[in-house]
């Protein structure tokens, strides 16, 4: 396992002009959280001794999607937050030594090499919460490591499908707009109750709200927008510090969308429209969605799959 260390790296500056009005030199961000405590109740009896975020979609578990994306986007440390039972989580990261030594002595090269790139794709660190108190206590038990740099927060049952990868979609607004953005995408209405909605008003970019609240999972009726958050986040570390008085809610947790409510009423938040395809594969139905998605891309069966696709006459 790997220690955190101290990330200096700049990314480049995007072009756009700032919708706050004036350019300023924003920290980089290169520190990323990613929650993955939760017992995935939604996918029993397949994650009662094994994690959800370990589920495969077609040949990786989920949660290597998320951190690729991750990577992809400039992040270079990466937090996961676990729980009981999750430590095949550390260990997928991790190096193998006995699998790669056998792997060697059977010539096989290739798979060799995909796995050595696995535990080389960040600087991982984790952290255990010892109790399911909500997203918001997930992400403020990684107060120590985060400092004063703001950080990315992906939820690791969300698997976006971009040709540009949906956290640097974010990133790349927040270089010359250095505050607060959700990652939003529009739902229809009859599915907007699942769903985390902003509040927001257009800004003179088509891509960016300004967020004046969050409603959790409001009626058809009662959304004040079609605009659902889509689980990334890039957060100032001030929200530490209002997670920390935020009493908890709904089965004594601790609800990350209560301190972005307090965030978003202290500092300008945006809520940015994230361009490509989310699949919630912490549920069964979007799991198989993800499934067939990442299968028809796969360069190796792709094609034979999308003939059997195709032959069935179910």
């Amino acid at each position: 396992m790997r220690q955190c260390g101290v990330l200096t790296s700049l990314a480049p500056f995007s072009n756009m002009k700032p919708v706050t009005g004036k350019t300023v030199s924003p920290k980089p961000i290169r520190k990323a959280i990613i929650p993955a405590a939760g017992l995935g109740t939604r996918f029993l009896p397949a994650t009662k001794s094994s994690p959800k975020e370990m589920l495969p979609l077609v040949d990786k578990p989920l949660i290597q999607y998320v951190v690729e994306e991750a990577v992809a986007s400039g992040i270079e440390q990466i937090i996961i937050i676990t729980g009981r039972g999750k430590r095949a989580i550390e260990d997928h990261f991790d190096v193998s030594f006995e699998l790669e030594e056998t792997l060697k002595q059977q010539k096989k090269y290739h798979v060799l090499s995909e796995l050595r790139k696995i535990s080389g794709l960040a600087s991982f660190c984790y952290i255990r919460q010892n109790e399911s108190r909500g997203l918001g206590h997930a992400i403020l038990s990684a107060k120590h490591f985060m400092g004063d740099d703001p950080f990315a927060v992906l939820l690791g049952d969300e698997i976006m499908n971009a040709p540009i990868p949906a956290l640097k979609q974010m990133i790349d607004l927040y270089q010359t707009n250095p505050t607060s953005f959700i990652g939003v995408q529009k739902v229809q209405k009859s599915e907007i109750h699942q769903y985390g909605v902003i509040d927001a008003t257009p800004t003179n970019h088509p891509s960016l709200y300004k967020i004046k609240g969050l409603v959790e999972k409001p009626s058809a009726a009662d959304a004040p927008s079609d605009l659902a958050i889509i689980g990334r986040y890039l957060l100032s570390p001030d929200i530490f510090d209002i997670l920390e008085k935020t009493q908890p809610g709904k089965n004594n947790e601790i609800q990350l969308t209560d301190a972005l409510n307090q965030l978003a009423h202290l500092t300008p938040m945006f809520g940015t429209m994230i361009s490509g395809h989310r699949f919630d594969a912490g549920d069964k139905l979007g799991f198989l969605k993800a499934t067939v998605a990442m299968g028809l891309q796969n360069k190796e069966m792709g094609e034979e799959f999308r003939k059997y696709l195709k032959g069935l006459s179910l």
